[in-house]
């Protein structure tokens, strides 16, 4: 393999590692780690989110979508053939999210890292329920705990929130008025 890469151009070896990695990200379902493709392909992490933005661009408005997070990029299907693929592949619609949830999840995304209290304090009302909630679907995690009496945990998103929300980065949220 070494020697056919010898003898591959620079493009060449570029579209290569572009189609591997593809074929991982395709295979694996998973958001896949950085620093495991940059393992395996034995270049630096900057290099390699160079080439993974490249691959960004190329689908964008196609049928599936490469999103990138923090420390991980996959693919997923774009947003606008969710019903078509549900449909075609005979998939009961997901619960949906409480009011009470998505206002927990939003509270935490807008105000992150961020404790039960505030987030009580914010709503006015007990938010326990809705925080769990969301911690079992994994778009909510603990991120430590607040160096005060008590040391409440604080919580902020995970990428199955960016995931599910279809967004790359907590930044691509709209702003608060």
């Amino acid at each position: 393999m070494e020697m056919e890469m010898k003898t591959m151009s620079g493009t060449e070896q570029t579209d290569n590692l572009k189609n591997q990695i593809e074929a991982i990200l395709f295979t694996s379902g998973n958001p896949v780690l950085y620093s495991k493709l940059s393992d395996i392909f034995d270049i630096g992490i900057f290099e390699l989110k160079i080439i993974i933005n490249g691959l960004v661009d190329e689908y964008k408005d196609r049928g599936i979508n490469l999103l990138m997070y923090n420390d991980s990029c996959q693919f997923c299907t774009s947003e606008k053939y969710t019903l078509i693929v549900k449909e075609a592949l005979g998939m009961v619609r997901s619960t949906n999210l409480s009011n009470s949830a998505l206002e927990v999840a939003a509270i935490v995304a807008y105000h992150q890292p961020i404790t039960r209290a505030y987030i009580d304090q914010i709503r006015g009302v007990d938010s326990s329920y809705a925080i769990n909630t969301l911690i079992e679907r994994n778009l909510i995690e603990s991120k430590g705990k607040l160096d005060v009496p008590g040391k409440p945990n604080i919580y902020g998103t995970t990428d199955d929130f960016l995931r599910c929300f279809g967004i790359n980065s907590i930044d691509e949220l709209p702003k608060l008025e």
